[in-house]
Parts: structure tokens; C-alpha cells; sequence
């Protein structure tokens, strides 16, 4: 694929049909994890979702390795039993 001296380029028709982008419908330009992404406007929806899926699993990454290996499940669980 290559790009138009205007900063222009075709959508291949199998992924204009897959993801629902027709003939002068607007699309939405985003990057995730380092990569340029594009999505039919009208699916900004399914674009918050992974928003919040993304900074979730970042959480996630942050607190990888930070719980106390001491405690184990049986333990956990019966703590959150007598609650």
C-alpha cells in the first residue's frame, strides 16, 4: 500500500466490508501500543471499551508481583468469608 503525496490511501475492499466502512462514512484515527489504528466512527463504542480494557490491564502490569506470597488462596478465602 502506498501512501498519496496528500497523505492518502485505499481501505482493501474485504476490510471496508469487514468492519462495516462504506463509501463516505467517517472513520476514527487512534495508536495503540506504538501502532496506528482505524475504526467506523459510528463504532466508538467498541474504541471506549478498549480504552478502558487497555488502562485496565495496565493496573493489572503495575501490580503484578506486588501481593504477599505468604497468604494463600484457603487463607484469602476464609478472610473474605467472615466478612
Amino acid at each position: 500500500m502506498r501512501v498519496t503525496s496528500k497523505g492518502q490511501v485505499t481501505i482493501p475492499r474485504d476490510l471496508r466490508e469487514t468492519f462495516g466502512i462504506a463509501a463516505n462514512s467517517e472513520v476514527i484515527f487512534g495508536i495503540e501500543g506504538g501502532k496506528i489504528t482505524i475504526v467506523p466512527k459510528d463504532d466508538i463504542g467498541r474504541l471506549a471499551d478498549r480504552e478502558r480494557l487497555d488502562r485496565f490491564l495496565a493496573v493489572l502490569d503495575r501490580l503484578e508481583g506486588t501481593g504477599d506470597q505468604a497468604v494463600n488462596a484457603d487463607d484469602v478465602m476464609a478472610l473474605t468469608r467472615d466478612r
